[in-house]
């Protein structure tokens, strides 16, 4: 897994700009995904960061075997684009 610095040196280098402006670009980035993640937010060809609403339900301990009610909440799930799962699985 790579460092926030070494994604940052590898950005600088594939777009030809300085290492502070690709740290300018990935901080806009992520701070877009942030402000829009509840309306969902598309990185094209990677996936999308999608809002969901889980019910209550009824779960189950599991060291005791007790059944427990699980409260309703709210969550961030990522859906992975098609193209990124091909790419991903047909290389490994």
């Amino acid at each position: 897994m790579k460092t926030k610095s070494e994604i940052i040196a590898e950005l600088a280098e594939t777009a030809g700009v300085e290492k502070k402006q690709a740290a300018a670009m990935l901080e806009a980035l992520v701070t877009m995904a942030y402000r829009e993640a509840s309306d969902g937010f598309v990185i094209p060809g990677l996936g999308k960061i999608v809002k969901v609403a889980r019910a209550a339900r009824t779960g189950r301990n599991p060291a005791t075997g007790a059944t427990i009610q699980i409260a309703a909440k709210t969550v961030l799930k990522f859906k992975i684009a098609r193209a990124a799962k091909d790419a991903i699985l047909t290389a490994a």
